[in-house]
């Protein structure tokens, strides 16, 4: 396998057996590493998962950490996983901003989000209302 070249996200996490399970649900699949640093991959990217040390974040409502993923494969994503998309504010639809967008809350209260450019989705073809 040819590496992609990027920058990817490296979570602390409490239980890593855990947030491995919800990148997994996420459609991720573990591609390396071993014991307390895994690497997972899917959707065209990659996170690396870390047991988080006692030193470190360790209370997950006051996780600082967030992920954004860039896909236009927004609303199969946000399928996967729709118990746990943040609501209200959270759910998939067009934002502002101009991305198409859902938020989900990941182990640790790890903030995903989820996202694709508005004007490069068919505006006809998504659900403005969300899940």
């Amino acid at each position: 396998m040819v590496p992609s070249v990027g920058a990817f996200a490296i979570i602390p996490c409490n239980d890593l057996s855990a947030s491995t399970a919800f990148w997994q649900r996420l459609g991720f699949k573990r591609v390396g590493g071993e014991s307390e640093y895994l690497l997972m991959s899917g959707w065209g990217c990659e996170v690396h998962l870390t047991q988080a040390g006692s030193g470190e974040w360790r209370v997950p409502d006051n996780n600082p950490f967030g992920v954004f993923i860039r896909t236009p494969e927004v609303a199969a994503i946000a399928a996967r996983v729709d118990d746990l998309v943040i609501r209200p504010g959270g759910v998939l639809r067009h934002r502002e901003w101009g991305m198409y967008e859902v938020g989900i809350n990941g182990p640790d209260s790890l903030l995903v989000r989820v996202g694709w450019p508005s004007d490069l989705m068919s505006q006809t073809s998504v659900p403005e209302a969300g899940l």
